[in-house]
């Protein structure tokens, strides 16, 4: 009977034992998935936070590149009107000269603002495309070829770190 009881005892905790280890994985199983779970939410956080940083500075970037937009377009009439100038002053058939202190400011501001970014459009003799261009008006073309084509431009185009910040005006061949 000692034997038994003994027998039984030692079964019963085997049993008990087999029971805790049972209960021991459960819980290693129900960490690992816990903690599974948590690496997943920690990468995504990290995931959007990166993100979040990279639109932030992008968006810092464009804020700095056109900040200054507002006043190079109000400056742009001025380059116009000194682009007019310049334009009568070459005219051989005028008695207008440009002094060459006119020319020297003329010359710095158009630097100036090249080293901010802003660049003239080229429209003459191009073809007509009105992503760029506001056509004034349409003539008849010279010759065939000049058909569709930018034949005169009233007001120049600008650039602003490559963005269109004024089309170009220009008179159409057609």
């Amino acid at each position: 009977m000692a034997k038994e009881k003994i027998t039984e005892e030692l079964e019963e905790q085997i049993r008990e034992e087999q029971i805790v280890e049972e209960q021991e994985e459960d819980t290693v199983e129900v960490l690992k998935a816990e903690l599974s779970e948590a690496k997943d939410k920690y990468l995504r956080l990290f995931a959007e936070f990166e993100n979040f940083k990279r639109r932030n500075t992008r968006e810092r970037l464009d804020l700095l590149n056109s900040a200054a937009q507002d006043t190079i377009s109000n400056i742009l009439p001025v380059l116009d009107d000194f682009d007019r100038a310049k334009k009568s002053a070459e005219d051989e058939n005028t008695k207008e000269e440009l002094s060459e202190g006119v020319l020297m400011v003329y010359n710095k501001l158009y630097k100036v603002l090249e080293a901010k970014g802003l660049k003239p459009m080229e429209s003459d003799g191009q073809d007509f495309d009105p992503e760029v261009h506001e056509a004034i008006t349409e003539v008849p073309a010279p010759n065939d070829e000049m058909k569709g084509k930018v034949i005169d431009t009233i007001e120049k185009g600008y650039l602003l770190n490559d963005k269109i910040i004024r089309f170009a005006k220009v008179v159409v061949g057609k």
